[in-house]
């Protein structure tokens, strides 16, 4: 009962913060965005959010979160990434998310979505938390694992529709033929909870019983020629097919017209297409880490379009400095762009390394949020 309790330990500070506020909430059901507001500026100015190319290990902290992200050759990179350490006020806890933008206004919509997402999450499940403390049949201790996953599946399924509605009603950003992408992860303890919106990807490094690091995929590429994805869009009135020039990348249209040719099949904002087959609602899903689980890579496609799981793995494992282990995989994927993609505009390419388990006494520089060069 322990560890729950450690949960209501960070509530109750937030619910503190919301007191002295006399807060009152804009997101919805959830009445604490205030206080979680509050919580966020505080977590800056300790140096526990990331939103630029850094690394973040907090000061007695289990975890090294690494990021580094690279423009393409389309224009503005449409990529974006965060790190937020000690979520929630929650010692055990680091959130980690990666977002990739496209269409005319994808990186802002991009930058919106990573500010919204963090807290609307956490705002949802301590809602969540609080409903669960209260309801009578709620036993933490019978199935303890079964029903953290659910409280967070939960709050993730309701901050992913806030989220949206919120996109939608932006005064200031047009989300009509644009999107991102949202891979996001909460560390809590021993486990990691993933949520999936698109065709970003999150890649285990775990040592096998043989002894040898391998790549274990914990998400699925949400592409629109996915049998359950394809069905859902048709069903809806969209279509799924491959331009002439582009064999074997599947997008989805609308019914009548030759727009907007996206390649997944969910996503946040496309509000042109969300009639007809595209979602926002993520995939989640949990991993119990073990000591043989060294890392998790979250990277976008631009990475995976040219680097396979195992390879990015082995990239990782081989970097001497974990604190340079995302920028190595970047570049190294740039590089593979330039040999297997000749006369294609290389893609926006970013990755975030999460290491579960303190650093080797070379990597322990106490970096909080500094910048890499």
């Amino acid at each position: 009962m322990g560890h729950f309790s450690s949960m209501f330990n960070g509530l109750a500070r937030s619910l503190s913060i919301r007191r002295t506020k006399n807060s009152r909430s804009n997101c919805g059901s959830c009445d604490g965005r205030e206080a979680v507001e509050a919580m966020a500026k505080d977590a800056k100015k300790n140096d526990l959010i990331l939103r630029t190319s850094g690394i973040v290990n907090a000061e007695g902290s289990k975890n090294l979160a690494t990021v580094f992200s690279k423009r393409g050759e389309k224009g503005v990179n449409q990529d974006c990434c965060i790190v937020w350490e000690e979520f929630g006020c929650q010692e055990d806890m680091i959130f980690c998310g990666i977002f990739d933008g496209h269409g005319p206004w994808g990186h802002f919509v991009a930058k919106s979505v990573r500010e919204s997402m963090p807290s609307s999450l956490l705002c949802n499940w301590q809602e969540t938390l609080v409903e669960a403390s209260v309801d009578p049949d709620f036993d933490l201790e019978s199935d303890k694992k079964l029903h953290r996953f659910n409280i967070w599946k939960h709050s993730y399924l309701k901050a992913c529709a806030a989220v949206d509605q919120e996109l939608e009603q932006h005064r200031k950003i047009d989300a009509f033929h644009s999107g991102t992408t949202a891979l996001t992860i909460v560390r809590q303890g021993d486990i990691i909870f993933l949520a999936n919106v698109g065709d970003s990807r999150a890649v285990l490094g775990t040592t096998s019983d043989s002894g040898n690091l391998v790549a274990v995929q914990l998400t699925i590429d949400f592409k629109p020629n996915l049998p359950q994805e394809a069905e859902r869009i048709i069903q809806c009135n969209g279509r799924v097919y491959c331009l002439h020039d582009e064999p074997g990348v599947h997008r989805v249209w609308l019914p009548h017209e030759e727009s907007p040719g996206l390649a997944m099949s969910r996503a946040f904002g496309d509000y042109c297409v969300k009639d007809f087959g595209l979602i926002s609602v993520p995939e989640v899903t949990q991993r119990h880490i073990t000591s043989k689980d060294q890392f998790v890579v979250l990277a976008t496609d631009g990475v995976w379009d040219v680097i396979s799981n195992q390879e990015a793995v082995q990239i990782v494992s081989t970097t001497p400095n974990r604190a340079k282990s995302a920028k190595r995989l970047v570049e190294s994927a740039a590089h593979a762009w330039k040999r297997k993609r000749k006369g294609i505009a290389m893609d926006d390419i970013s990755a975030i390394v999460l290491f579960f388990h303190s650093p080797s006494s070379c990597d322990q520089i106490n970096l909080c949020s500094s910048t890499l060069k």
